[in-house]
């Protein structure tokens, strides 16, 4: 495909821009996007997957209380690194990072995957066992708290639930 711009070169990069609810795309060859000032994945000042991630670690919770919750620290212990300078970066210095930013990664977690929890995938073929496993440990949890709320004939089917899918477990 020929650049939409000078109409001479080869189209290296392919645009997809929406205003206003109106999708225009278009394809220009890498020197016609300089000149036109477009960011250019890979270059210095083009875009990058650091620049994605500057612009989510700069999310903010709104429901934080200063006076019931205590600050988190804006820098590393261990190597220093400022939560700022994460940002820009896109990465940690050490370890220790997580557990010094680690109020600050929860919402983003939460914001870009769901949830804060891995889960991981079980593979289809011999996961079975896995996700039997995991269904107990749900069930458990379901359990307690139907026995804490006192509803003991619920409490009753799940034990007999439970106690099911351990037997299939056990003969697998």
């Amino acid at each position: 495909m020929l650049c939409q711009e000078c109409g001479k070169k080869q189209a290296t990069l392919h645009f997809t821009k929406i205003l206003n609810g109106e999708k225009t795309e278009f394809h220009i060859c890498e020197s016609c996007a300089r000149e036109k000032g477009e960011l250019i994945p890979g270059t210095p000042n083009g875009f990058s997957i650091h620049n994605l991630l500057s612009g989510l670690l700069d999310f903010e919770p709104t429901t934080h209380n200063s006076a019931t919750s205590k600050a988190p620290p804006s820098r590393c212990e261990q190597c220093g690194l400022t939560y700022s300078q994460f940002s820009k970066v896109g990465r940690f210095g050490c370890s220790s990072c997580y557990k010094y930013f680690g109020d600050k990664l929860d919402p983003l977690f939460k914001r870009v995957h769901g949830s804060t929890l891995h889960t991981g995938k079980v593979p289809k073929r011999s996961g079975g066992i896995i996700k039997h496993k995991r269904e107990i440990e749900n069930l458990k949890k379901e359990l307690l708290l139907r026995i804490e709320k006192e509803e003991f004939e619920e409490a009753a089917q799940l034990r007999d639930v439970i106690r099911d899918l351990e037997k299939k477990v056990a003969e697998s």
